[in-house]
């Protein structure tokens, strides 16, 4: 009989942790009956967020005439929309064919990478990252270089790493502001040196900006492209947080800037996009509607409003437990605390999150989850009411009070 031998697969290499053991185990404590506080979901229907009632009748409203597929590339209306959010923004050189809509900004990332990479080429993801960034590059055949972001800078890139592991083998720098794990928003000056580093080399932006939309305490966001009109910038966004719609999987990535000289990856991606003949088409008829509503995304985000008074909690909370220490979020649901792991004893951060989740059945991710070097982090989602908050902040202070992992 010949013998069949497995080989080495590309998915072998690829970490998503948030998604992984742990959450298996929280989903078999749940199966038992077992009630688990999960600080870790980023999807706010589970949190009782609703999407606006005026966007679920237009969705009623719009289905006779959704029934069949779009343009590749999506609803003319929907692009339209994008378009003129793209120019409020300061988003250059976006037209209506220079947009892709998809399900969710996730198939966009994945569509991203398979477009750009061949074997062995790299793309600089940050560190802490959302792991589908590191995924999506290692399944396309390249490898994801991390660089690091600095939490005694407030989370900011480091742009002296960053320049350091440019190669001649980089295609692109993929900056995620606001940013998920930390929650924090990246300044203009911290933005332009990113440029300066992709002009240098002549590299791709890729811009995920998905949470563009919910920035507090006054603060604005500047899109990355705006200040690269001479590169390519890949912008990505989407309806999931901003209008608590996560399961409408409704997204978009726009080419802006300079496409003169990307002409063959732009080939790549109008292939892609065609293959898979289009996205979601009755989410794709709310775009426009939900990018003229931005009045509710901004009632959660400001004194009173619910994102804006969960934030404080977990803020509030947090500063009280001993050992634990963090930047305050700016936007987004995410707060990303560190632990001082000479008090705790901890060196592996996937066991503290399983002790975490068996002892007091709160399930966090860890900060190995998000590529982060040291397991000295972990990820909070503020999504929960302040009750469950405050609930599941009291059980992490007294698992911490006498936590020793060693």
């Amino acid at each position: 009989m010949q013998k069949t031998y497995l080989k080495s697969h590309k998915l072998d290499h690829v970490c998503y942790d948030i998604r992984g053991p742990i959450m298996d185990e929280a989903n078999r404590m749940c199966r038992a009956g077992e009630d688990v506080l999960k600080l870790n979901i980023g999807n706010p229907a589970y949190f009782n967020f609703k999407t606006p009632e005026s966007l679920v009748e237009k969705l009623r409203e719009n289905l006779p005439d959704t029934e069949g597929y779009s343009d590749s590339h999506g609803l003319l209306s929907a692009r339209e929309a994008i378009a003129e959010y793209c120019r409020k923004k300061d988003i250059p050189n976006v037209g209506v064919g220079d947009i892709y809509t998809g399900n969710g900004v996730s198939e966009l990332i994945t569509m991203s990478m398979q477009g750009l990479l061949d074997n062995g080429d790299e793309v600089l993801v940050p560190a802490p990252d959302y792991p589908l960034w590191t995924a999506s590059v290692t399944l396309a055949g390249g490898k994801a270089v991390h660089y690091i972001c600095d939490e005694k800078s407030h989370w900011y890139p480091d742009l002296k790493d960053m320049a350091s592991k440019v190669t001649d083998r980089t295609k692109g720098i993929v900056v995620i502001n606001p940013n998920n794990p930390t929650g924090v928003l990246y300044p203009k000056e911290i933005l332009e040196g990113i440029v300066k580093i992709a002009r240098e080399h002549d590299l791709i932006l890729f811009a995920d900006e998905i949470y563009d939309r919910l920035v507090m305490d006054g603060k604005k966001h500047t899109a990355l492209a705006s200040l690269a009109p001479d590169l390519l910038t890949v912008s990505l966004n989407g309806l999931s947080k901003s209008h608590l719609m996560a399961g409408y999987r409704c997204g978009w990535m726009c080419l802006a800037g300079n496409k003169e000289r990307k002409k063959g990856y732009i080939e790549g991606l109008n292939l892609l996009s065609a293959m898979r003949l289009c996205s979601n088409v009755p989410a794709q008829s709310l775009i426009a509607p939900a990018l003229a509503m931005p009045e509710e995304t901004e009632k959660m985000l400001v004194p009173g409003g619910r994102v804006y008074e969960q934030r404080d909690c977990v803020c509030r909370l947090l500063s009280e437990i001993p050992g634990i220490t963090f930047e305050r979020p700016d936007a987004a649901f995410y707060i990303f605390p560190k632990m001082d792991t000479k008090r705790f004893g901890i060196t592996d951060d996937e066991r503290f999150a399983l002790d975490l989740l068996k002892r007091e059945k709160i399930l966090i991710t860890h900060g190995a989850g998000f590529h982060w070097i040291h397991p000295d982090h972990f990820r909070i989602v503020y999504l929960s009411e302040v009750p469950q908050l405050t609930e599941a902040l009291t059980r992490l202070k007294n698992f911490f009070a006498d936590y020793r992992q060693d």
